[in-house]
């Protein structure tokens, strides 16, 4: 047999069967221990007020442990709950609202409905029928999925529903291809899900938590309305529907492998659904409808995961197995979750986001004689807002500024708000982004595969991106 036929059934792509990576990651916990140092050093440094100054310290401790995987990412959540809670820099309310938060609970939903569906085999059933639309090549296979996940996002507005949703069906059709657990296709695949429905999705107006905040903060404040398809056409070309044909060239480059091996499955054959899957796609059929009405009946749709997994728990219900709740729930993702939500919580509650803004802007050398230069800066300004806190931090901290900084920049309060996106719709490293995070747990991606994609988007994001929708914008008249 070839070294790939070897590779592929083991589950492992011919790249990921090389050794190696030790160095690496020794590495990468220098430089934690190193974060580590740099975060005392801040608070015993800074000028700033102590709950602000230990809440920088704290964020510094856990984005850096975060970012370079020194410790698992529970470990860094459970520092943070303890420290934050002894030193008193936020209530405890505060500290450990991630766990009652809309997005824990859907996060909890989402693991057991993908377990749900794995063992009825409801999965494997819509793999075997989605995998002849995407044809018998790889690269076919990663534009499929991708296009597929980002035509999900106008019809689903929450980004964690779709990628609960997307990610069980994804990794049944990664299974019915050949790409076992560790290979670079399955890898792919996955990864073409989460990414492909999350970040373009930036560029449609209800699409994206943020981008709702955005808009929501702005009517509140400013009486600014933004219509869905101005919205749309500011951003989709480029930040769109580009950003996705970009996101497929790097999947296809950084985890390449050979075409689908299709695996003979029950399912291939005209087999009529059991009873068990009928009730589990009756169960998805209605978390789908309830998700897309939310803003009709006003439920969040972690309320409605946590419902639905309720009666897959069920004894009676015969959709997951007596084991599930001990053997099948991830809770050192629950955990990690948990963690990063608060973490944006005390930063909040703190006031260090604003403290960040206004210290930037101060040595931004704001002119309203150069309004690129204006958006290049404010659109940098978001992009620290959103490292230190999370996406869903910049419009909360930004968006209350946007006046101030459009009498600075001379620049439309309209262009001012759009800056943000510029910045949340480009990620630096995956703990900025919940939905991501949730990707990584749902389906066991790598986190230093999925951290070297970010980055890779992040710097195309930056250097070629950015400039071309500024000449977007320009055309249009925003800047």
């Amino acid at each position: 047999m070839s070294e790939q036929t070897l590779s592929r059934a083991s589950g492992r792509s011919p790249a990921a069967a090389q050794p190696g990576g030790g160095p690496a990651r020794n590495t990468l916990k220098s430089i934690g221990i190193v974060v580590a140092a740099g975060a005392v050093g801040l608070l015993t440094a800074s000028s700033l007020p102590v709950p602000m100054a230990l809440a920088a310290a704290l964020a510094v401790f856990c984005i850096g442990m975060w970012a370079t995987a020194a410790a698992p990412e529970y470990w860094t959540a459970l520092v943070f709950f303890l420290v934050a809670v002894l030193s008193g820099i936020a209530p405890p309310q505060t500290v450990f609202s991630g766990f009652y938060s809309s997005t824990f609970w859907l996060l909890f939903g989402g693991i057991i409905l993908g377990a749900s569906i794995r063992y009825t085999g409801l999965g494997a059933r819509m793999a075997a029928a989605l995998s002849g639309m995407l044809g018998t090549r790889y690269s076919k296979v990663i534009t499929g999925v991708t296009a597929f996940s980002l035509a999900l996002a106008f019809v689903m507005p929450s980004s964690i529903g779709r990628i609960v949703l997307l990610l069980p069906i994804v990794i049944g059709l990664a299974d019915h291809m050949g790409y076992g657990a560790g290979a670079n296709g399955r890898t792919g695949m996955i990864a073409a899900a989460a990414f492909g429905t999350f970040l373009p999705a930036f560029t449609i107006l209800p699409a994206n938590a943020p981008n709702m905040i955005m808009a929501g903060m702005a009517e509140t404040l400013y009486g600014a309305r933004f219509s869905y398809w101005g919205y749309l056409l500011a951003h989709f070309p480029v930040l769109g529907l580009l950003k996705t044909g970009v996101l497929v060239v790097l999947i296809l480059k950084m985890f390449p492998d050979g075409d689908p091996q299709r695996q003979p499955a029950a399912h291939d054959r005209a087999t009529a659904m059991t009873p068990a899957e009928k009730r589990l796609a009756l169960v998805l059929a209605l978390c789908l409808a309830l998700w897309l009405t939310d803003a009709l009946h006003q439920i969040s749709p972690g309320w409605i995961a946590l419902a639905a997994a309720l009666y897959c728990l069920w004894p009676a219900s015969g959709l997951t197995s007596k084991k599930c709740i001990n053997e099948e729930v991830n809770y050192a993702s629950l955990f990690f979750v948990a963690g990063i939500l608060g973490l944006g919580a005390v930063i909040s509650s703190t006031g260090l986001g604003e403290a960040v803004v206004a210290g930037l802007s101060g040595h931004a050398d704001f002119s309203v004689d150069r309004p690129v230069w204006n958006v290049v800066m404010l659109t940098g300004i978001s992009t620290v807002v959103a490292m230190i806190t999370n996406l869903p931090g910049v419009p909360a901290v930004m968006t209350p500024m946007a006046e101030k900084l459009a009498v600075l920049t001379g620049l439309p309060l309209t262009t001012v708000l759009m800056t943000q996106v510029l910045a949340f719709s480009n990620v630096f490293l995956p703990y900025q982004a919940p939905p991501l995070i949730m990707a990584m747990q749902l389906g066991n991606l790598p986190a230093g595969a999925v951290a070297r994609l970010c980055l890779a988007l992040f710097v195309i994001g930056l250097v070629v991106l950015l400039p071309l929708d500024l000449v977007w914008w320009h055309v249009l008249g925003l800047v």
